[in-house]
Protein backbone atom coordinates (compact mmCIF):
# COMPACT_ATOMS: atom_id res chain seq x y z
CA UNK A 1 0.00 0.00 0.00
CA UNK A 2 2.70 2.48 1.03
CA UNK A 3 4.89 1.42 -1.89
CA UNK A 4 2.07 2.04 -4.36
CA UNK A 5 1.45 5.44 -2.76
CA UNK A 6 5.09 6.40 -3.29
CA UNK A 7 4.97 5.13 -6.85
CA UNK A 8 2.12 7.51 -7.64
CA UNK A 9 4.40 10.43 -6.81
CA UNK A 10 1.90 12.01 -4.38
CA UNK A 11 4.42 12.33 -1.49
CA UNK A 12 6.83 14.21 -3.72
CA UNK A 13 4.08 16.56 -4.81
CA UNK A 14 3.31 17.35 -1.17
CA UNK A 15 7.01 17.79 -0.38
CA UNK A 16 7.35 20.13 -3.33
CA UNK A 17 4.31 22.14 -2.19
CA UNK A 18 5.66 22.30 1.37
CA UNK A 19 9.08 23.50 0.18
CA UNK A 20 7.51 26.21 -1.99
CA UNK A 21 5.25 27.28 0.89
CA UNK A 22 8.18 27.53 3.30
CA UNK A 23 10.16 29.55 0.76
CA UNK A 24 7.25 31.94 0.21
CA UNK A 25 6.72 32.34 3.95
CA UNK A 26 10.42 33.04 4.48
CA UNK A 27 10.54 35.61 1.66
CA UNK A 28 7.35 37.34 2.79
CA UNK A 29 8.55 37.34 6.39
CA UNK A 30 11.85 38.90 5.38
CA UNK A 31 10.10 41.56 3.29
CA UNK A 32 7.73 42.38 6.15
CA UNK A 33 10.67 42.68 8.57
CA UNK A 34 12.56 44.97 6.19
CA UNK A 35 9.45 47.05 5.54
CA UNK A 36 8.66 47.41 9.25
CA UNK A 37 12.22 48.30 10.27
CA UNK A 38 12.56 50.75 7.41
CA UNK A 39 9.15 52.37 6.99
CA UNK A 40 8.54 52.83 10.73
CA UNK A 41 11.52 55.21 10.79
CA UNK A 42 9.35 58.00 9.33
CA UNK A 43 6.70 57.89 12.07
CA UNK A 44 6.72 60.76 14.58
CA UNK A 45 7.67 58.82 17.74
CA UNK A 46 7.17 60.41 21.16
CA UNK A 47 10.06 62.32 22.71
CA UNK A 48 10.62 61.87 26.47
CA UNK A 49 11.92 64.36 29.00
CA UNK A 50 13.50 62.11 31.64
CA UNK A 51 15.25 62.42 34.93
CA UNK A 52 18.29 60.18 34.66
CA UNK A 53 21.10 59.45 37.11
CA UNK A 54 20.89 62.83 38.79
CA UNK A 55 20.57 64.70 35.48
CA UNK A 56 18.14 65.19 32.65
CA UNK A 57 17.67 63.67 29.19
CA UNK A 58 15.47 64.60 26.21
CA UNK A 59 15.42 61.64 23.86
CA UNK A 60 13.51 59.12 21.73
CA UNK A 61 13.50 55.43 22.64
CA UNK A 62 14.91 53.34 19.78
CA UNK A 63 15.17 49.83 21.22
CA UNK A 64 15.22 47.97 24.53
CA UNK A 65 17.13 44.87 25.56
CA UNK A 66 17.64 42.82 28.72
CA UNK A 67 21.10 41.36 29.26
CA UNK A 68 22.90 39.51 32.08
CA UNK A 69 24.53 41.89 34.57
CA UNK A 70 27.77 39.87 34.24
CA UNK A 71 28.23 41.33 30.74
CA UNK A 72 28.58 44.82 32.26
CA UNK A 73 31.22 44.48 34.98
CA UNK A 74 31.45 48.27 35.42
CA UNK A 75 27.75 48.63 36.19
CA UNK A 76 28.06 47.90 39.89
CA UNK A 77 26.56 44.43 40.24
CA UNK A 78 27.07 41.08 38.53
CA UNK A 79 23.89 39.19 39.50
CA UNK A 80 20.54 39.18 37.74
CA UNK A 81 19.70 41.02 34.56
CA UNK A 82 19.86 44.63 33.44
CA UNK A 83 17.37 46.36 31.17
CA UNK A 84 18.87 49.07 29.05
CA UNK A 85 17.52 51.35 26.30
CA UNK A 86 19.12 52.75 23.20
CA UNK A 87 17.92 56.35 22.99
CA UNK A 88 18.39 59.07 20.39
CA UNK A 89 19.42 62.29 22.09
CA UNK A 90 20.29 64.16 18.90
CA UNK A 91 22.21 67.44 19.32
CA UNK A 92 25.35 65.80 17.97
CA UNK A 93 27.16 69.12 17.64
CA UNK A 94 26.69 69.67 21.40
CA UNK A 95 26.81 66.15 22.88
CA UNK A 96 29.21 64.55 20.40
CA UNK A 97 26.89 61.62 19.53
CA UNK A 98 23.28 61.06 18.48
CA UNK A 99 22.73 57.84 20.43
CA UNK A 100 23.56 56.41 23.83
CA UNK A 101 22.61 53.49 26.04
CA UNK A 102 20.81 54.25 29.30
CA UNK A 103 19.82 51.89 32.13
CA UNK A 104 16.21 51.49 33.17
CA UNK A 105 17.09 51.42 36.88
CA UNK A 106 18.60 54.91 36.67
CA UNK A 107 15.53 56.57 35.11
CA UNK A 108 13.86 58.54 37.91
CA UNK A 109 11.06 60.18 35.89
CA UNK A 110 9.61 60.03 32.41
CA UNK A 111 7.31 62.61 30.78
CA UNK A 112 6.14 63.46 27.27
CA UNK A 113 5.61 67.26 27.28
CA UNK A 114 3.52 68.51 24.36
CA UNK A 115 5.90 71.40 23.64
CA UNK A 116 9.08 69.36 23.07
CA UNK A 117 10.48 70.47 19.70
CA UNK A 118 12.31 68.30 17.18
CA UNK A 119 14.30 69.92 14.38
CA UNK A 120 15.64 68.19 11.29
CA UNK A 121 18.75 70.10 10.29
CA UNK A 122 20.82 70.43 7.14
CA UNK A 123 23.75 68.91 9.04
CA UNK A 124 24.47 67.38 12.47
CA UNK A 125 21.23 65.37 12.50
CA UNK A 126 18.19 66.00 14.68
CA UNK A 127 17.98 68.61 17.42
CA UNK A 128 15.82 68.26 20.57
CA UNK A 129 14.77 71.00 22.95
CA UNK A 130 12.12 73.56 23.86
CA UNK A 131 11.35 76.52 21.62
CA UNK A 132 11.74 79.77 23.52
CA UNK A 133 11.55 82.57 20.94
CA UNK A 134 11.65 83.45 17.24
CA UNK A 135 13.79 86.35 15.99
CA UNK A 136 13.96 88.30 12.75
CA UNK A 137 17.36 89.98 12.31
CA UNK A 138 17.89 89.83 16.11
CA UNK A 139 14.48 91.42 16.72
CA UNK A 140 12.02 89.41 18.82
CA UNK A 141 9.01 88.27 16.77
CA UNK A 142 7.26 85.74 19.01
CA UNK A 143 7.80 83.77 22.19
CA UNK A 144 5.89 81.37 24.37
CA UNK A 145 2.74 79.79 22.94
CA UNK A 146 2.82 81.80 19.67
CA UNK A 147 6.42 80.95 18.89
CA UNK A 148 5.70 77.61 17.20
CA UNK A 149 3.24 79.12 14.70
CA UNK A 150 5.73 81.89 13.88
CA UNK A 151 8.43 79.24 13.48
CA UNK A 152 6.38 77.27 10.93
CA UNK A 153 5.56 80.39 8.90
CA UNK A 154 9.19 81.47 8.69
CA UNK A 155 10.37 77.94 8.09
CA UNK A 156 8.10 77.74 5.04
CA UNK A 157 9.68 80.96 3.78
CA UNK A 158 13.16 79.50 4.32
CA UNK A 159 12.14 76.34 2.46
CA UNK A 160 10.96 78.37 -0.53
CA UNK A 161 14.21 80.35 -0.55
CA UNK A 162 16.25 77.16 -0.29
CA UNK A 163 14.41 75.67 -3.28
CA UNK A 164 15.04 78.85 -5.27
CA UNK A 165 18.75 78.67 -4.40
CA UNK A 166 18.93 75.05 -5.53
CA UNK A 167 17.11 75.91 -8.75
CA UNK A 168 19.51 78.76 -9.51
CA UNK A 169 22.63 76.73 -8.71
CA UNK A 170 21.63 73.57 -10.55
CA UNK A 171 19.59 74.86 -13.46
CA UNK A 172 20.50 78.39 -14.48
CA UNK A 173 24.08 78.57 -13.18
CA UNK A 174 24.58 74.91 -14.11
CA UNK A 175 23.51 75.62 -17.69
CA UNK A 176 25.90 78.57 -17.94
CA UNK A 177 28.78 76.46 -16.59
CA UNK A 178 27.89 73.78 -19.13
CA UNK A 179 27.99 76.33 -21.97
CA UNK A 180 31.29 77.79 -20.76
CA UNK A 181 32.82 74.31 -20.71
CA UNK A 182 31.45 73.69 -24.20
CA UNK A 183 33.11 76.91 -25.40
CA UNK A 184 36.42 75.86 -23.83
CA UNK A 185 36.32 72.52 -25.60
CA UNK A 186 35.28 74.21 -28.84
CA UNK A 187 38.27 76.54 -28.66
CA UNK A 188 40.54 73.60 -27.92
CA UNK A 189 39.18 71.78 -30.97
CA UNK A 190 39.96 74.80 -33.17
CA UNK A 191 43.49 74.83 -31.76
CA UNK A 192 44.02 71.13 -32.51
CA UNK A 193 42.71 71.57 -36.06
CA UNK A 194 44.80 74.71 -36.61
CA UNK A 195 41.66 76.79 -37.33
CA UNK A 196 41.79 79.20 -34.37
CA UNK A 197 41.99 82.47 -36.30
CA UNK A 198 41.63 85.94 -34.77
CA UNK A 199 38.09 86.15 -36.12
CA UNK A 200 37.09 82.81 -34.56
CA UNK A 201 38.76 83.80 -31.29
CA UNK A 202 36.83 87.08 -31.23
CA UNK A 203 33.53 85.23 -31.77
CA UNK A 204 34.34 82.82 -28.95
CA UNK A 205 35.36 85.67 -26.62
CA UNK A 206 32.16 87.58 -27.39
CA UNK A 207 30.03 84.53 -26.67
CA UNK A 208 31.99 83.84 -23.49
CA UNK A 209 31.59 87.45 -22.36
CA UNK A 210 27.82 87.12 -22.71
CA UNK A 211 27.78 84.04 -20.51
CA UNK A 212 30.10 85.72 -17.99
CA UNK A 213 27.69 88.63 -17.72
CA UNK A 214 24.75 86.29 -17.14
CA UNK A 215 26.80 84.41 -14.57
CA UNK A 216 27.62 87.62 -12.68
CA UNK A 217 23.95 88.62 -12.59
CA UNK A 218 22.94 85.20 -11.29
CA UNK A 219 25.65 85.35 -8.64
CA UNK A 220 24.20 88.64 -7.39
CA UNK A 221 20.75 87.08 -7.17
CA UNK A 222 22.22 84.06 -5.41
CA UNK A 223 24.09 86.20 -2.90
CA UNK A 224 20.90 88.15 -2.15
CA UNK A 225 19.03 84.88 -1.55
CA UNK A 226 21.75 83.62 0.82
CA UNK A 227 21.54 86.89 2.73
CA UNK A 228 17.75 86.72 2.87
CA UNK A 229 17.64 83.07 3.99
CA UNK A 230 19.78 83.90 7.04
CA UNK A 231 17.38 86.55 8.29
CA UNK A 232 15.39 84.50 10.83
CA UNK A 233 16.61 82.55 13.84
CA UNK A 234 15.23 80.80 16.91
CA UNK A 235 16.33 80.30 20.49
CA UNK A 236 15.96 76.75 21.83
CA UNK A 237 16.49 75.49 25.38
CA UNK A 238 18.29 72.12 25.50
CA UNK A 239 18.26 69.47 28.22
CA UNK A 240 21.07 70.97 30.31
CA UNK A 241 19.16 74.27 30.52
CA UNK A 242 21.39 76.25 28.19
CA UNK A 243 19.95 78.31 25.34
CA UNK A 244 21.07 77.81 21.75
CA UNK A 245 20.61 80.39 19.01
CA UNK A 246 20.00 78.61 15.71
CA UNK A 247 19.58 80.22 12.25
CA UNK A 248 16.56 78.86 10.39
CA UNK A 249 18.76 78.48 7.31
CA UNK A 250 20.13 75.35 9.04
CA UNK A 251 16.67 73.87 9.71
CA UNK A 252 14.73 71.76 7.24
CA UNK A 253 11.71 70.70 9.27
CA UNK A 254 10.30 71.31 12.77
CA UNK A 255 7.60 69.39 14.65
CA UNK A 256 6.26 68.70 18.14
CA UNK A 257 5.51 64.95 18.12
CA UNK A 258 3.99 64.76 21.60
CA UNK A 259 1.33 67.31 20.74
CA UNK A 260 0.30 65.77 17.40
CA UNK A 261 -2.94 63.85 16.86
CA UNK A 262 -2.99 60.50 15.07
CA UNK A 263 -4.04 62.04 11.77
CA UNK A 264 -1.39 64.75 12.08
CA UNK A 265 1.20 62.03 12.61
CA UNK A 266 -0.18 60.16 9.60
CA UNK A 267 0.19 63.26 7.42
CA UNK A 268 3.68 63.82 8.82
CA UNK A 269 4.55 60.20 8.02
CA UNK A 270 3.64 60.44 4.34
CA UNK A 271 5.33 63.83 4.06
CA UNK A 272 8.55 62.39 5.52
CA UNK A 273 8.32 59.32 3.28
CA UNK A 274 7.88 61.48 0.19
CA UNK A 275 10.86 63.60 1.22
CA UNK A 276 12.93 60.43 1.55
CA UNK A 277 11.94 59.34 -1.96
CA UNK A 278 12.24 62.72 -3.69
CA UNK A 279 15.14 64.52 -1.97
CA UNK A 280 18.91 64.31 -2.40
CA UNK A 281 21.05 62.65 0.30
CA UNK A 282 22.93 64.61 2.96
CA UNK A 283 25.37 63.96 5.76
CA UNK A 284 27.36 61.15 4.09
CA UNK A 285 24.07 59.60 2.88
CA UNK A 286 22.77 59.15 6.45
CA UNK A 287 20.24 61.99 6.09
CA UNK A 288 17.98 63.29 3.35
CA UNK A 289 16.54 61.25 0.49
CA UNK A 290 17.55 58.76 -2.18
CA UNK A 291 16.00 60.12 -5.38
CA UNK A 292 19.30 60.13 -7.36
CA UNK A 293 19.82 56.46 -6.44
CA UNK A 294 16.28 55.52 -7.54
CA UNK A 295 16.68 57.46 -10.78
CA UNK A 296 20.09 55.94 -11.51
CA UNK A 297 18.87 52.39 -10.82
CA UNK A 298 15.83 52.69 -13.10
CA UNK A 299 17.79 54.43 -15.86
CA UNK A 300 20.54 51.81 -15.80
CA UNK A 301 18.05 48.91 -15.90
CA UNK A 302 16.15 50.45 -18.81
CA UNK A 303 19.34 50.99 -20.81
CA UNK A 304 20.52 47.49 -19.97
CA UNK A 305 17.20 46.08 -21.19
CA UNK A 306 17.44 47.98 -24.47
CA UNK A 307 20.97 46.63 -25.00
CA UNK A 308 20.58 43.01 -23.88
CA UNK A 309 17.28 42.15 -25.58
CA UNK A 310 18.33 42.51 -29.25
CA UNK A 311 21.73 40.92 -28.57
CA UNK A 312 20.19 37.95 -26.79
CA UNK A 313 17.43 37.46 -29.37
CA UNK A 314 19.83 37.65 -32.33
CA UNK A 315 22.19 35.13 -30.71
CA UNK A 316 19.33 32.74 -29.88
CA UNK A 317 17.84 32.99 -33.41
CA UNK A 318 21.21 32.20 -34.95
CA UNK A 319 21.84 29.23 -32.64
CA UNK A 320 18.34 27.77 -33.14
CA UNK A 321 17.37 28.72 -36.68
CA UNK A 322 20.53 29.20 -38.75
CA UNK A 323 23.50 27.42 -37.17
CA UNK A 324 24.21 23.86 -38.23
CA UNK A 325 23.64 21.72 -35.17
CA UNK A 326 26.81 19.91 -34.23
CA UNK A 327 29.64 19.69 -31.69
CA UNK A 328 30.62 23.35 -32.11
CA UNK A 329 27.09 24.62 -31.38
CA UNK A 330 26.83 22.27 -28.39
CA UNK A 331 30.10 23.69 -27.04
CA UNK A 332 28.76 27.23 -27.54
CA UNK A 333 25.56 26.38 -25.66
CA UNK A 334 27.59 24.91 -22.79
CA UNK A 335 29.71 28.07 -22.72
CA UNK A 336 26.59 30.26 -22.64
CA UNK A 337 25.17 28.27 -19.73
CA UNK A 338 28.49 28.46 -17.88
CA UNK A 339 28.65 32.23 -18.37
CA UNK A 340 25.51 32.53 -16.26
CA UNK A 341 27.48 31.17 -13.29
CA UNK A 342 30.52 33.45 -13.58
CA UNK A 343 30.87 35.75 -10.51
CA UNK A 344 29.59 39.21 -11.25
CA UNK A 345 32.81 40.91 -10.14
CA UNK A 346 34.56 39.21 -13.08
CA UNK A 347 32.17 41.01 -15.43
CA UNK A 348 33.00 44.23 -13.64
CA UNK A 349 36.73 43.73 -14.24
CA UNK A 350 36.01 42.91 -17.88
CA UNK A 351 33.84 46.01 -18.25
CA UNK A 352 36.53 48.21 -16.68
CA UNK A 353 39.32 46.77 -18.83
CA UNK A 354 37.50 46.48 -22.16
CA UNK A 355 34.58 48.92 -22.21
CA UNK A 356 36.12 51.75 -20.17
CA UNK A 357 39.81 51.64 -21.05
CA UNK A 358 39.76 50.15 -24.56
CA UNK A 359 36.44 51.23 -26.11
CA UNK A 360 36.00 54.42 -24.07
CA UNK A 361 39.63 55.42 -24.49
CA UNK A 362 39.38 54.88 -28.26
CA UNK A 363 36.22 57.00 -28.43
CA UNK A 364 38.03 59.81 -26.60
CA UNK A 365 40.98 59.62 -28.99
CA UNK A 366 38.72 59.72 -32.05
CA UNK A 367 35.99 62.18 -31.07
CA UNK A 368 36.93 63.97 -27.83
CA UNK A 369 40.60 64.90 -28.24
CA UNK A 370 39.85 68.44 -27.10
CA UNK A 371 38.91 67.10 -23.66
CA UNK A 372 42.10 65.09 -23.11
CA UNK A 373 43.86 64.32 -20.84
CA UNK A 374 40.59 64.48 -18.88
CA UNK A 375 38.58 61.49 -20.18
CA UNK A 376 35.01 61.76 -21.46
CA UNK A 377 34.02 58.17 -22.22
CA UNK A 378 37.31 56.65 -21.06
CA UNK A 379 36.10 56.69 -17.47
CA UNK A 380 33.40 54.68 -15.65
CA UNK A 381 29.89 55.89 -16.45
CA UNK A 382 26.27 55.00 -17.11
CA UNK A 383 26.87 53.54 -20.58
CA UNK A 384 29.59 51.15 -19.46
CA UNK A 385 27.60 50.05 -16.42
CA UNK A 386 24.60 49.24 -18.62
CA UNK A 387 26.75 47.38 -21.14
CA UNK A 388 28.51 45.40 -18.41
CA UNK A 389 25.19 44.27 -16.95
CA UNK A 390 23.91 43.52 -20.46
CA UNK A 391 26.82 41.10 -20.94
CA UNK A 392 26.21 39.68 -17.45
CA UNK A 393 22.53 38.94 -18.15
CA UNK A 394 22.96 37.97 -21.82
CA UNK A 395 23.06 34.17 -21.15
CA UNK A 396 19.68 34.37 -19.38
CA UNK A 397 18.02 36.03 -22.38
CA UNK A 398 19.66 33.64 -24.86
CA UNK A 399 18.55 30.51 -22.99
CA UNK A 400 14.98 31.74 -22.45
CA UNK A 401 14.63 32.82 -26.10
CA UNK A 402 16.00 29.51 -27.39
CA UNK A 403 13.49 27.60 -25.26
CA UNK A 404 10.70 29.74 -26.67
CA UNK A 405 11.85 29.15 -30.23
CA UNK A 406 12.07 25.40 -29.64
CA UNK A 407 8.41 25.26 -28.52
CA UNK A 408 7.06 26.72 -31.77
CA UNK A 409 5.69 23.89 -33.96
CA UNK A 410 7.70 23.13 -37.09
CA UNK A 411 4.46 23.03 -39.08
CA UNK A 412 4.04 26.81 -38.68
CA UNK A 413 7.44 27.42 -40.21
CA UNK A 414 6.76 25.02 -43.06
CA UNK A 415 3.34 26.57 -43.70
CA UNK A 416 4.85 30.04 -43.93
CA UNK A 417 7.56 28.83 -46.31
CA UNK A 418 4.97 27.00 -48.44
CA UNK A 419 3.06 30.26 -48.87
CA UNK A 420 6.16 31.86 -50.41
CA UNK A 421 7.70 33.63 -47.45
CA UNK A 422 11.47 33.61 -47.09
CA UNK A 423 13.13 32.18 -44.02
CA UNK A 424 13.92 35.67 -42.71
CA UNK A 425 10.29 36.76 -43.22
CA UNK A 426 9.08 33.61 -41.47
CA UNK A 427 11.30 34.26 -38.47
CA UNK A 428 10.38 37.96 -38.33
CA UNK A 429 6.61 37.66 -38.87
CA UNK A 430 5.78 34.22 -37.42
CA UNK A 431 8.47 32.77 -35.17
CA UNK A 432 9.59 35.82 -33.18
CA UNK A 433 6.07 37.11 -32.40
CA UNK A 434 5.09 33.70 -31.06
CA UNK A 435 8.34 33.47 -29.06
CA UNK A 436 7.87 36.96 -27.60
CA UNK A 437 6.47 35.66 -24.25
CA UNK A 438 9.65 33.61 -23.79
CA UNK A 439 11.75 36.65 -24.73
CA UNK A 440 9.90 38.69 -22.11
CA UNK A 441 10.53 35.92 -19.56
CA UNK A 442 14.25 36.19 -20.22
CA UNK A 443 14.06 39.97 -19.90
CA UNK A 444 12.21 39.66 -16.57
CA UNK A 445 14.93 37.39 -15.20
CA UNK A 446 17.61 39.74 -16.53
CA UNK A 447 16.01 42.78 -14.89
CA UNK A 448 15.63 40.95 -11.57
CA UNK A 449 19.33 40.06 -11.52
CA UNK A 450 20.74 43.30 -12.93
CA UNK A 451 18.80 45.65 -10.62
CA UNK A 452 20.34 44.09 -7.52
CA UNK A 453 23.95 43.79 -8.71
CA UNK A 454 26.49 45.95 -6.91
CA UNK A 455 29.98 44.46 -7.26
CA UNK A 456 30.53 45.10 -11.00
CA UNK A 457 28.96 48.56 -10.81
CA UNK A 458 31.52 49.70 -8.26
CA UNK A 459 34.14 49.36 -11.01
CA UNK A 460 32.27 50.75 -14.02
CA UNK A 461 30.25 53.78 -12.97
CA UNK A 462 28.49 53.84 -9.59
CA UNK A 463 29.62 56.44 -7.04
CA UNK A 464 28.73 57.38 -3.48
CA UNK A 465 27.32 60.77 -4.50
CA UNK A 466 26.74 62.00 -8.06
CA UNK A 467 26.75 65.80 -8.47
CA UNK A 468 24.17 65.73 -11.27
CA UNK A 469 21.70 63.31 -12.82
CA UNK A 470 22.51 61.59 -16.14
CA UNK A 471 19.35 63.16 -17.61
CA UNK A 472 18.95 66.94 -17.69
CA UNK A 473 18.02 69.87 -19.95
CA UNK A 474 21.47 70.27 -21.53
CA UNK A 475 22.16 68.79 -24.96
CA UNK A 476 22.33 65.83 -25.60
CA UNK A 477 20.00 65.53 -22.57
CA UNK A 478 20.96 61.92 -21.77
CA UNK A 479 24.62 61.97 -20.67
CA UNK A 480 25.79 58.37 -20.92
CA UNK A 481 29.32 59.28 -19.82
CA UNK A 482 28.28 60.50 -16.36
CA UNK A 483 28.62 58.54 -13.17
CA UNK A 484 25.46 57.78 -11.23
CA UNK A 485 24.06 56.53 -7.94
CA UNK A 486 22.48 53.11 -7.41
CA UNK A 487 20.20 51.77 -4.69
CA UNK A 488 22.28 48.63 -4.15
CA UNK A 489 25.52 50.56 -3.72
CA UNK A 490 23.69 53.09 -1.54
CA UNK A 491 22.67 50.25 0.80
CA UNK A 492 26.27 49.03 0.94
CA UNK A 493 27.67 52.50 1.53
CA UNK A 494 25.17 53.49 4.25
CA UNK A 495 25.30 50.10 5.95
CA UNK A 496 29.06 49.52 5.99
CA UNK A 497 30.79 52.86 5.38
CA UNK A 498 28.63 55.22 7.43
CA UNK A 499 30.31 57.14 10.28
CA UNK A 500 26.99 57.11 12.18
CA UNK A 501 25.87 53.48 12.28
CA UNK A 502 22.76 53.85 14.44
CA UNK A 503 21.40 56.74 12.36
CA UNK A 504 22.05 54.82 9.14
CA UNK A 505 20.45 51.52 10.20
CA UNK A 506 16.79 52.39 9.49
CA UNK A 507 17.79 53.97 6.18
CA UNK A 508 19.40 50.69 5.14
CA UNK A 509 16.12 48.86 5.71
CA UNK A 510 14.08 51.58 3.97
CA UNK A 511 16.39 51.67 0.95
CA UNK A 512 16.43 47.87 0.71
CA UNK A 513 12.64 47.80 0.72
CA UNK A 514 12.49 50.47 -1.99
CA UNK A 515 15.00 48.51 -4.09
CA UNK A 516 12.76 45.45 -3.90
CA UNK A 517 9.78 47.65 -4.73
CA UNK A 518 11.54 49.10 -7.81
CA UNK A 519 12.41 45.59 -9.03
CA UNK A 520 8.83 44.43 -8.46
CA UNK A 521 7.41 47.40 -10.39
CA UNK A 522 9.76 46.83 -13.33
CA UNK A 523 8.97 43.11 -13.35
CA UNK A 524 5.22 43.68 -13.11
CA UNK A 525 5.39 45.92 -16.16
CA UNK A 526 7.29 43.24 -18.09
CA UNK A 527 5.00 40.45 -16.82
CA UNK A 528 1.92 42.39 -17.89
CA UNK A 529 3.38 42.85 -21.38
CA UNK A 530 4.29 39.15 -21.53
CA UNK A 531 0.77 38.10 -20.56
CA UNK A 532 -0.74 40.28 -23.27
CA UNK A 533 1.61 38.78 -25.86
CA UNK A 534 0.82 35.27 -24.64
CA UNK A 535 -2.92 35.82 -24.98
CA UNK A 536 -2.45 37.34 -28.41
CA UNK A 537 -0.57 34.35 -29.83
CA UNK A 538 -2.25 31.56 -27.84
CA UNK A 539 -4.69 30.76 -30.64
CA UNK A 540 -1.87 30.31 -33.13
CA UNK A 541 0.06 28.21 -30.64
CA UNK A 542 -2.89 25.85 -30.27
Amino acid sequence: MMRNWFRTGTPFIWLDAAAISLALIAVLGLLLLVMWRGMSHFWADPVYDMGYDGGRLIAEFIETETIPAARLPDYGRTEGTITRHLVKTGNRDILGADFRWIYDEKITSRETPADVLVLERVEWGNFYGYLKAVYEQDKLVAEGYDAHQALQERLQRVTDLREEIVRLERKEIGEINYELERLRLKQRRYELDGELTDEVQAELDAERAGFDQQYAELQKRLQALYTDIGRDSIVVTVMDGSEINMPLSKVIKAWQPNGMTFFEKLGFYFESLWSFISDDPREANTEGGIFPAIFGTVMMVLLMSVMVTPLGVIAAVYLREYAKQGPLIRVIRIAVNNLAGVPSIVYGIFGLGFFVYVVGGSIDQLFYQEGLPAPTFGTPGLMWSSLTLAILTLPVVIVATEEGLARIPRSLREGSLALGATKAETIWRVVLPMASPAIMTGLILAVARAAGEVAPLMLVGVVKLAPSLPLDGNFPFLHLERKFMHLGFHIYDVGFQSPNVEAARPLVYATAFLLVLVIVVLNLFAINLRNKLRERYRALDN
